[in-house]
């Protein structure tokens, strides 16, 4: 029997010191290619998780290349697809920066570059609130990127709460979702779990969840709960606490089979261009 390729998503606890997350990128870039994984994915703000915005902005237009640059050694030496679920890059506005997930393939190049499309505003509470889009460009472009495991489809962390994104990457023919994340406390208790395994179970599609956990220097406290899920919504994979990897294989044959005798993708007869709003 044919061996099934192996993700890795990988949880940390990213501080403000941008040589100190690229050493842990590549020491679990190491351990999860030692363990078999093609394709290893990190969180979002997995190389900086800053003190303020000012930081972010000027590790952006300072580090930026650096940084590709080293992820790009990272990658090619351990002949892993490696996906930085989100790292800070310059936008045209210079008081701005672009939230930029960047795919490695085995060989070191870019293979798919996303800027994060929505953006977090919210108020969580009294105490804590956020304003994303004081610091961050949103992007515009949907993006889908052939890998070793299968087709991905690149997000990140807000993303997962707006379906239509995810049911263009499946336009896109995306076999899986990846969703690098630095969820809060509050919205990781009440809905990380469900809206990662309602973005699979709605589009048969596979699902890869690294997340932040911990305290960070800003004061700011991440969920964790990094999981690996399957097109039937099953968690193959989970680390609730702690820095670690999860692991898990893709089964694009599966994935057919559940897509081939459960064809609800098919049967879908709402979209933007066929509602009536009129009445």
């Amino acid at each position: 029997m044919k061996k099934l390729p192996r993700v890795a998503a990988v949880q940390l606890t990213s501080s403000d010191d941008v040589e100190e997350n690229l050493e842990k990128i590549e020491h679990y870039s190491m351990q999860a290619a030692g363990k078999g994984a093609q394709l290893v994915s990190f969180p979002e703000n997995c190389v900086l998780m800053p003190k303020s915005s000012s930081q972010l902005v000027e590790v952006a237009q300072q580090q930026s290349i650096q940084i590709r640059e080293r992820l790009t050694e990272i990658s090619k030496a351990n002949e892993i697809c490696l996906i930085a679920g989100s790292i800070p890059f310059p936008s045209e506005d210079v008081s701005r920066i672009y939230g930029t997930c960047l795919a490695f393939g085995l060989d070191g190049n870019i293979v798919g570059r996303y800027q994060k499309m929505h953006l977090f505003d919210v108020t969580i509470s009294s105490s804590e609130s956020y304003l994303e889009s004081d610091y961050t460009k949103a992007g515009e472009e949907v993006v889908c990127i052939d890998t070793p495991v299968g087709r991905v489809g690149l997000t990140i962390c807000y993303d997962m709460r707006f379906p239509e994104l995810y049911r263009g990457l499946g336009r896109l023919q995306a076999d899986i979702f990846n969703i690098p994340s630095a969820f809060t406390v509050p919205t990781g208790i009440a809905h990380w779990e469900v809206l990662l395994r309602a973005r699979a179970i709605e589009n048969l599609s596979y699902v890869i969840a690294p997340a932040q956990v911990g305290n960070h220097p800003s004061g700011r406290k991440t969920y964790g709960h990094t999981m690996i899920i399957d097109p039937w919504g099953k968690v193959l994979s989970s680390k609730g606490s702690g820095e670690g990897v999860c692991y898990a294989s893709i089964d694009l044959a599966h994935l057919n089979s559940v897509r081939s005798t459960f064809p609800a993708r098919d049967h879908r007869r709402f979209s933007e261009e066929n509602i009536n709003y009129e009445h």
